[in-house]
């Protein structure tokens, strides 16, 4: 084993969570290393950041929402967190966004109103902020529309959208467009690096304008460029007349791709360091703390020694958090103490997959600065926090940004007290 790399603070985890708790730790002057085994929930997400959409029911303005929902459930992360600090969280993000490496690219939106925007089913998602390449599709605002298709695209069915949109009120229609592609399939990702090139997008906007009716907005695909996604839906709407949308589609996402580069890029700008395929193996403590974390790759080992820790790591879907064959819940990455996991003998699953499993609200049981039980030196972000279950109640971006925030501030306001003292 070598010698420790030495750091401020170590994060454990690059999804939305832990990209903004080394950013905002990056900013506030800490030098930071956030390491992952590999990138976060992002790449699979649609590049929203829904705050709280169902509670049970479709919320229609999060603001209103959080008081009750922090009233009704004491374990959720809400509670630790407050609306104050998911607010200050967006509005961090949106200042990220627009400064961000992604030129003229933009989020909008508030928690007064969630924007209803169609998924690739024709269902409405409910989101409080969006990119601008998604907010025309916002459903009150719709009016008549056009849903893009292709052949190359096989996991996007035009019609289905369409005529579930249809079924919803919506004035819509499917229209399919054979694009010259070097490959008869491909995914939107591909697409979205055509869709760059400036020629090709005139070509493209050449086939798709026949096909189009008056008055009628377009719904594509989520592929309107990778590198300047801004300039794509500028010249799309010139040369085709008409307000234009992106829809989210199955991975990979290029709006997530996105949303991943707006907080990697901000990490780095403010001097914090990333290193992925960097597995966490194993940790060394000093009595209730952690100092140091082991990492595997490429056969070998390196060592992180800070004297505070982010883990970020996410939950079941991440596998941070199992249940192994024992049917022991448990803490895979730092053997964190779980709060909210069903006891021996208790219920862990329930026959309808869509109903409320009772383990899916485990997580690291924390305090109220978000430190984990058992490590007083580790604080916990994102979807590795109990009492949430993000998928249904379209919280999970909402809880990311404002727990990283959070304990980014705790950590910064520690070490300020500590240099005071010192």
């Amino acid at each position: 084993m070598t010698e420790a790399l030495h750091y401020d603070a170590v994060v454990i985890g690059a999804g939305t969570a832990g990209l903004t708790a080394g950013a905002r730790l990056a900013q506030a002057g800490a030098k930071v290393c956030v390491l992952a085994k590999g990138v976060g929930s992002t790449h699979l997400a649609p590049g929203t950041i829904d705050v709280l959409g169902y509670a049970p029911e479709r919320v229609e303005a999060p603001a209103r929402a959080l008081p009750e929902l922090i009233s009704e459930h004491p374990d959720h992360p809400y509670v630790l967190l407050g609306p104050e600090t998911v607010a200050e969280a967006l509005a961090w993000f949106e200042r990220t966004a627009a400064a961000g490496t992604l030129p003229g690219y933009s989020y909008s939106g508030s928690l007064e109103r969630n924007q209803l925007l169609p998924t690739a089913l024709g269902a409405v998602r409910a989101s409080a902020l969006v990119p601008e390449t998604m907010a025309a599709g916002d459903q009150p605002g719709l009016g008549r529309v056009a849903i893009l298709g292709t052949p190359a695209l096989r996991d996007f069915h035009e019609s289905l959208c369409a005529d579930n949109l249809r079924a919803a009120g919506v004035q819509a229609r499917g229209i399919s467009v054979p694009l010259e592609l070097e490959r008869a399939d491909m995914n939107a990702l591909g697409i979205a690096r055509h869709l760059d090139d400036p020629e090709w997008r005139a070509t493209f906007c050449a086939q798709v304008s026949p096909l189009l009716r008056d008055e009628e907005h377009l719904g594509v695909p989520a592929m309107l460029g990778m590198r300047d996604p801004h300039a794509v839906l500028m010249d799309l709407q010139h040369r085709l007349g008409r307000w234009v949308f992106e829809i989210p589609t199955l991975p990979p996402s290029v709006p997530g791709m996105r949303l991943y580069e707006i907080l990697r890029s901000a990490l780095r700008a403010a001097g914090g360091r990333l290193v992925l395929g960097a597995e966490v193996v194993s940790h060394r403590r000093d009595g209730e703390r952690v100092s140091e974390v082991v990492t595997r790759a490429a056969g070998r080992d390196l060592s992180y020694a800070a004297p505070w820790f982010v883990l970020a790591s996410g939950g079941f879907a991440s596998d941070a958090i199992e249940l192994d064959s024992h049917w022991i819940t448990h803490d895979r990455v730092l053997g964190l103490p779980l709060r909210g996991a069903p006891g021996p003998g208790d219920t862990r699953f329930v026959r309808n997959y869509l109903e409320d499993q009772p383990i899916a609200r485990a997580g690291i049981a924390v305090d109220a600065e978000l430190r984990a039980d058992g490590a007083e030196n580790v604080l916990v972000a994102g979807a590795s926090l109990p009492g949430a279950v993000p998928w249904r109640e379209g919280s999970g971006e909402g809880i990311a940004l404002a727990s990283g925030l959070r304990a980014a501030q705790v950590i910064a306001g520690r070490v300020r007290e500590e240099a005071v003292v010192g």
